[in-house]
């Protein structure tokens, strides 16, 4: 007889946003994908592919993909770690450094996968609330003193930032190691990937999977001072990011002008979006990222989350305090935004909102 884990037994895990079958005509703004396409320059790369390059094991240190991000990054290489997607990152960081008797502190509501890495690690929690406006709760961070402090900015699912002044004052006074979780950061106006330079306990990470259009890839970048990431390569898979994917990655690192092309794009067509949303009375925050957390007129936000679905169009529902009573929106393209627009004003009206 096998048994897991008593924490694993109590976890209810992981759950993403859904994703509707290939050919689908759904409009996805689910999960927060780009809705443009990657650099031609990765397309260019896919199409010269190799066969030689599947049949050996790719580089277990994903060199070639270090190599364009530490030029992006402004840093030196040994300050680059490459994974499977930055949520390998954040797992290899709960792997290290969790375990029971261990604590781990975020401010909530947050990305729901810092729980589920706590949960496997068996490490007990500090959950930080955010005030209404999400402002980051520097004090209440501070006092738990977390063997490991996770903060988003933006902060998945509001789109808010935290300062990097705030951030700075978490560096300087955390004994534990703060995780800056930047997926976001290329549609905010401001990073804190300076702070990995000033403070050996700081990791920023960042991913290729929102404004570079490769979600589908799985590729994430952790920088931090070589002490900091010794470790956490150690217990790393031994080829975490496979020869495809090195070098897409790579490629797209290159071509710095389209991903900041189409995040500007994206950003343009996030404010027109939030002014109509405004418009119709939702409630917003001010978004530095992708997508946008709206609360509807009178607040049923399960109601409209299952009348767009019926409509075809998917946007994001947590069925959990502080936010069952939001949507959360990805921006689309023009045209999905558009839809997405002309289909809320049946719901809204049905509802007498």
């Amino acid at each position: 007889m096998f048994n897991v884990r008593d924490n694993v037994k109590k976890m209810e895990g992981y759950v993403p946003g859904e994703q509707p079958p290939p050919g689908s005509r759904v409009i996805k703004l689910n999960t927060n994908e780009n809705p443009y396409p990657p650099s031609p320059e990765v397309m260019k790369v896919l199409r010269e592919f190799d066969g030689e390059w599947l049949r050996r094991y790719p580089d277990p240190m994903a060199t070639m993909a270090r190599e364009a991000a530490a030029k992006v990054y402004g840093v030196p290489v040994d300050w680059v770690m490459a994974a499977n997607g930055s949520d390998e990152m954040l797992a290899l960081l709960a792997r290290a450094f969790l375990e029971p008797g261990r604590r781990i502190a975020y401010p909530m509501p947050t990305y729901s996968l810092y729980i589920t890495l706590a949960e496997m690690q068996d490490a007990a929690t500090v959950e930080v609330p955010y005030d209404e406006g999400y402002n980051l709760p520097v004090e209440g961070l501070l006092a738990a003193q977390a063997d490991l402090t996770f903060i988003c900015t933006p902060n998945n699912p509001s789109a808010t930032v935290a300062p990097v002044g705030d951030l700075e004052r978490l560096a300087a006074g955390l004994k534990g190691v703060l995780v800056i979780d930047e997926a976001y950061t290329d549609f905010a106006d401001e990073n804190a990937l300076g702070l990995v330079s000033r403070y050996e306990n700081v990791i920023v990470l960042r991913t290729l999977s929102k404004a570079y259009s490769l979600a589908g890839l799985r590729v994430g970048f952790g920088v931090a001072q070589p002490r900091l990431l010794e470790g956490l390569i150690k217990i790393k898979d031994s080829y975490n990011v496979d020869s495809v994917a090195l070098r897409l990655a790579a490629a797209a690192m290159s071509d710095q002008a389209w991903m900041k092309a189409n995040a500007e794009r994206i950003k343009a067509d996030r404010s027109k979006l939030a002014k109509a949303l405004e418009q119709m009375k939702f409630k917003l925050w001010p978004s530095q990222a992708n997508f946008i957390l709206a609360r509807p007129p009178g607040g049923d936000a399960r109601y409209l989350y299952h009348e767009l679905r019926d409509r075809g169009i998917l946007v994001r529902y947590w069925d959990r305090p502080r936010l069952d009573d939001k949507i959360r929106i990805t921006v689309g393209t023009e045209e999905e935004n558009q839809a997405l627009l002309e289909a809320l004003k049946g719901p809204l009206v049905t509802s007498g909102n």
